[in-house]
C-alpha cells in the first residue's frame, strides 16, 4: 500500500509498504479521507517530538520511521477475531487515543490523562496511508449520524473541540469569548453555539471570522494593534463568563487574560510555545479559574462530535473544502500550515485518489436520536 513515512526533520516519503496487519481486538480500515492539523506540522518543521523515531515508545513499542494521521475515518475490511458489533464494509470514526482502562485516570473516566496512553498516528502508525489498523473500543460507527466519509474525518478534531467546551463548564446562562478562530477555534464555535445563546470569536482574519459567523458566532471581532476587544465586548452587551484561548500565541493570551471577568474561567486551548507569568495574588482574591485541557475522552466527546457534525444544516466544505493526494501532502499540506500560510481551517487527505479532489459533505441520511 501507498503511506506517507515521517524519517525524521523535514523528512516525509510516499512509500510503498506492507498492509498492516489486523489484530484480534482491532479493525483493517481502507482510508479514504484523514485530516492533517498543527501537531503534524510542528513534527514536520521542528521534530520528532512526539513520534517514537529514534526511541522506542514504552506503551506502543514503536521505534523507527512512523506513519502519521490521526484525525481518520475508514472502511471497514476486516475484523478482528475478538471483536463484536463490527462488520466489513461499515463506515467508523476513530478517536485514535488508546487508553488502558485499568489504571486511576481511567477509572475516574479521564481516559484522556491515561497513564498508559498512545494515539494512533503519533506513538504507532496512523492514518496516512491506504490502510490503518486501530483498536475496535476507539471506533464509533457513523451511519447511525447520517454524514459523509470526508465529514466523519472532522470528528476527531470536533471532538478536541467539544472537551475543551466541556472543560470550561459552558451552560445555560454562561456567555463565551473564543479567541482564535482557526481549526479548533472553528468547532468550538459550533459547539459553544449549540450550548448558549452569546458567542464572540475574535481573530487576525476577517475570512474566518466570516466562517466563525456562519458557525453560529453572534459577535466577531477583527483584532489589530488598532482593535479593543474590551470595549467591542462591552458594546455587545456581554458579560462572559468563559474566555477560550484557541490560539496558542502570546497575543492571544493576553487579550483572553485582559476580558476575564472576576469569577471567570479561563480554558487554555492552544498550546503556548513558552512559559508565561500570572499574577496569582490577583487569582486568588477574584476567583479566577485556568483551566487546561487534552485531548478528548472518546466514550464521551466522540459521540457528541459526530451529533454536532450532523446537525448543521450546510456542508462543512467551508471548513475542509479539498482533499488532497499523498503526493500533494507536503507541499500543499503541511509546508503551508508550517509557514501559517494556508488558505484552509482543515486539510484533509485521501490517500487513493491521484491529485485533489473535492470534498463530498452531504447528508447521508437521518441523524441519530
Amino acid at each position: 500500500m501507498r503511506a506517507a513515512v515521517f524519517y525524521g526533520k523535514g523528512d516525509i516519503r510516499v512509500d510503498e509498504v506492507p498492509v498492516p496487519t489486523c489484530g484480534p481486538a482491532d479493525l483493517l480500515l481502507e482510508v479514504h479521507a484523514v485530516g492533517i492539523c498543527g501537531t503534524d506540522a510542528h513534527e514536520f518543521a521542528s521534530g520528532p517530538h512526539m513520534f517514537p523515531i529514534y526511541e522506542r515508545h514504552p506503551v506502543s513499542g514503536h521505534v523507527g520511521p512512523m506513519i502519521p494521521g490521526h484525525e481518520l475515518t475508514g472502511i471497514i475490511r476486516e475484523v478482528g477475531g475478538e471483536v463484536r458489533g463490527f462488520e466489513t464494509g461499515e463506515l467508523v470514526v476513530s478517536g485514535a487515543g488508546i487508553s488502558c482502562g485499568h489504571c486511576v485516570q481511567c477509572r475516574r473516566g479521564r481516559t484522556n490523562l491515561c497513564e498508559n496512553y498512545s494515539t494512533v498516528g503519533l506513538q504507532r502508525h496512523g492514518a496516512l496511508a491506504q490502510y490503518v489498523v486501530v483498536p475496535a473500543a476507539i471506533c464509533l460507527k457513523v451511519a447511525p449520524y447520517g454524514i459523509s466519509q470526508d465529514t466523519a474525518a472532522l470528528a476527531q478534531p470536533m471532538s478536541i473541540a467539544v472537551h475543551a467546551m466541556r472543560r470550561g463548564r459552558l451552560a445555560d446562562g454562561d456567555q463565551a469569548v473564543i479567541v482564535g478562530a482557526g481549526g479548533i477555534g472553528a468547532f468550538l464555535t459550533f459547539a459553544a453555539a449549540h450550548e448558549v445563546d452569546q458567542v464572540a470569536v475574535l481573530d487576525v482574519n476577517a475570512e474566518r471570522l466570516k466562517i466563525a459567523a456562519d458557525l453560529g458566532a453572534t459577535h466577531v471581532l477583527e483584532t489589530d494593534a488598532s482593535s479593543d476587544p474590551k470595549a467591542a465586548i462591552a458594546e455587545w452587551g456581554m458579560d462572559p463568563t468563559v474566555i477560550y484561548e484557541v490560539s496558542g500565541t502570546p497575543a492571544g493570551l493576553r487579550t483572553a487574560a485582559s476580558l476575564l471577568p472576576k469569577g471567570g474561567r479561563l480554558v487554555l486551548v492552544g498550546l503556548q510555545g513558552a512559559p508565561a507569568e500570572w499574577d496569582l495574588r490577583t487569582l486568588s482574591l477574584v476567583e479566577h479559574e485556568l483551566i487546561g485541557t487534552n485531548a478528548h475522552v472518546c466514550a464521551v466527546d466522540l459521540p457528541r462530535s459526530l451529533e454536532l457534525l450532523a446537525r448543521r444544516d450546510t456542508p462543512w466544505s467551508d471548513i475542509a473544502p479539498v482533499a488532497l493526494s499523498l503526493d500533494e501532502l507536503v507541499t500543499d499540506g503541511i509546508q503551508p500550515l508550517v509557514e501559517r500560510r494556508s488558505a484552509r481551517i482543515k486539510t484533509l487527505i485521501d490517500p487513493w485518489t491521484a491529485r485533489t479532489r473535492p470534498v463530498d459533505m452531504v447528508a447521508t441520511g437521518e441523524v441519530a436520536s
